[in-house]
């Protein structure tokens, strides 16, 4: 995939994430800062976690000015935005996420490779870039992490992970492939409602043998 296209994912994903989260702290009636803050730890937290745990220096972070500039300038523009701008963004707003999951966790699955790290770190990378700042964004607005309860959305980026990390995709045209793979992959499983299995507890067991819910 040549440069400049994925720069434009990157571009995209970053946008995504950032108006996500700046959508969410409004939600949460969250004052300006607040929602700056939330956008911009669901559009870089994933990298920061990832950075952390592949030995990549955390202070390259500060080297991506350009995708800072379109972050804040994205939750500023959501922050003026009429209502029914906002609610025509949100029936979008699975595409974009598609491609922001895509793109961030090939480009993690991508740093991990060229590290040298074993198959389950390149896996782990992926994800974390992919869902990291979405976990973290719904934690700071009190929210159950929707990617660990309710949909199949990390499964795709640890699909994205062993793909790159196996050798399996890493050309130009396969990773343009896979690219597409994932965001379809995510749209299918939005459309359809796929979950994954789960199992409750709730109501089965004594109360005191319970721990108590945050």
């Amino acid at each position: 995939m040549h440069k400049v296209n994925w720069e434009l994912f990157s571009i995209i994903g970053t946008i995504a994430f950032a108006v996500s989260g700046a959508i969410v702290a409004m939600e949460e009636e969250y004052d300006i800062l607040g929602v700056y803050v939330l956008g911009l730890v669901t559009a870089f937290g994933g990298g920061i976690i990832r950075n952390l745990l592949i030995g990549k220096p955390i202070v390259l972070l500060w080297e991506q000015g350009l995708y800072f500039q379109i972050a804040l300038f994205a939750m500023t523009l959501v922050f003026f935005m009429p209502v029914r701008f906002i609610k025509m963004w949100k029936t979008w707003e699975a595409f974009f996420d598609a491609i922001g999951l895509a793109a961030f966790s090939i480009q993690g699955a991508i740093y991990a490779t060229n590290m040298g790290h074993p198959l389950s770190a390149i896996i782990v990378a992926a994800v974390l870039t992919g869902i990291g700042g979405g976990m973290v964004r719904d934690v700071l607005a009190g929210r159950k992490p929707l990617v660990l309860k309710d949909e199949i959305y990390a499964v795709w980026g640890m699909l994205a992970g062993a793909l790159v990390g196996l050798g399996w995709m890493q050309g130009t045209w396969q990773l343009a492939i896979l690219f597409v793979l994932i965001v379809t992959l995510r749209m299918l499983s939005v459309f359809f409602k796929w979950k994954l299995p789960k199992r409750s507890l709730r109501g089965a067991l004594p109360e005191g043998t319970r721990r108590s819910e945050f």
